[in-house]
């Protein structure tokens, strides 16, 4: 009843008609949300913020390539494993950035990015990996993943993936 009164006193906030006691509500046409590609580039340690700005440059040149307008970069300097990453968590939580552009997968998530990169598509946006030439399989890209993460988590320093690779060769017999 109040929907009718207010449709009949012209005071329903959406448009709306309908004959007596019967009240269409017209739908707004959907309004185009502008696509917004954001570049995340991420570097492990405060020494290396150098990269971090060519590595900017890089993605940002590749995106350029690609007719992809660059609308925002978020820029971190964090480990890739202690999950506080507040800017990319912000980035993922984000929207409006239908797709997000970074130079290497592992400079988005080490572990798990396959299930972001789910997430992030069960929602209509999108994750662009410039470099994608990293490991294909995924077995040999898991075993290497999980040294890495065990060296990190001990150490906490960025040398892990060294640590990792040398324990790889030496694991499979090969020189260290």
């Amino acid at each position: 009843m109040t929907a009718y009164r207010w449709f009949r006193e012209g005071k329903l906030p959406v448009p709306a008609r309908g004959p007596r006691r019967l009240i269409l509500v017209d739908q707004a046409p959907a309004t185009a949300v502008p696509e917004i590609t954001a570049v995340y580039a991420r570097v492990s340690s405060a020494d290396q913020r150098a990269d971090l700005d060519r590595q900017v440059a890089r993605v940002s040149a590749w995106a350029a390539a690609q007719s992809l307008a660059v609308g925002r970069v978020v820029t971190e300097v964090s480990f890739a494993l202690n999950g506080k990453r507040r800017k990319f968590l912000a980035l993922l939580r984000d929207n409006s950035a239908t797709a997000i552009v970074v130079e290497h997968r592992d400079r988005f998530a080490r572990c798990g990015a396959e299930e972001v990169e789910a997430a992030l598509a069960a929602h209509g946006r999108r994750l662009l990996v410039v470099d994608p030439s990293e490991v294909d399989n995924d077995l040999v890209r898991d075993v290497t993943e999980i040294p890495t993460s065990l060296c990190a988590r001990l150490s906490g320093r960025r040398a892990a993936a060294n640590r990792a690779a040398k324990a790889l060769a030496v694991a499979t017999g090969g020189d260290p």
